[in-house]
């Protein structure tokens, strides 16, 4: 089976849906998840500066992640796994600011998304996971910041069930301290 590049635009401007060139023959498949020259070609500008990866357990939040200065836009992919993708409009002037979008991104099925600079970016690791990230923008750990992910301001509904509950919530240090969405907006009042 062959795929095309599709690109899906979503309810939060800039914060696109992707679905990847993938062939896949009997030794398996080949995937090309960016192509400058194709996301040119569907008006969508998106300039590496740098990729990484992380590893992940079942049951860890990553969230709610941003550049304070900087902001990284990224497109974000599975690519073996499975987790669930929560964005955040924090853009000030965007007519769906504070608004939260989710995504089940799985490695399988090779779907991503484009999270444009100004919105926090997490996940919920469904199952053992790895996932990439194609930055426009370097990380700079001086600007590292983000929101509490289970902020009641933003309210993100994440489905800790398929965890098997809030207790199986595996958090890094600093994702506990994280600041709440009033601090963030009396600090920085948006992007």
């Amino acid at each position: 089976m062959n795929r095309k590049f599709e690109f899906k635009e979503t309810a939060i401007s800039g914060l696109i849906e992707v679905t990847p060139f993938n062939a896949e023959d009997v030794r398996g498949c080949f995937t090309k998840d960016y192509s400058k020259e194709v996301f040119e070609a569907n008006g969508i500008r998106h300039d590496l500066a740098e990729v990484f990866y992380t590893t992940s357990h079942k049951g860890v939040i990553r969230a709610l992640h941003f550049q304070r200065v900087r902001q990284q836009p990224k497109l974000v992919r599975c690519i073996w796994g499975h987790v669930w993708d929560v964005v955040v409009d924090l853009r000030k002037d965007s007519g769906t600011f504070k608004k939260w979008l989710a995504f089940d991104l799985i490695g399988e099925t090779h779907n991503e998304i484009l999270v444009p600079a100004g919105c926090a970016h997490g996940y919920l690791v469904l199952e053992d996971s790895i996932v990439s990230y194609k930055c426009g923008e370097k990380f700079y750990g001086e600007y590292d910041d983000g929101i509490l992910w289970d902020d009641p301001d933003i309210g993100v509904a994440w489905p800790l069930e398929l965890i098997g509950g809030r207790e199986n919530v595996i958090l890094a240090e600093k994702d506990k301290t994280l600041q709440s969405f009033q601090a963030f907006i009396e600090t920085y009042g948006g992007f």
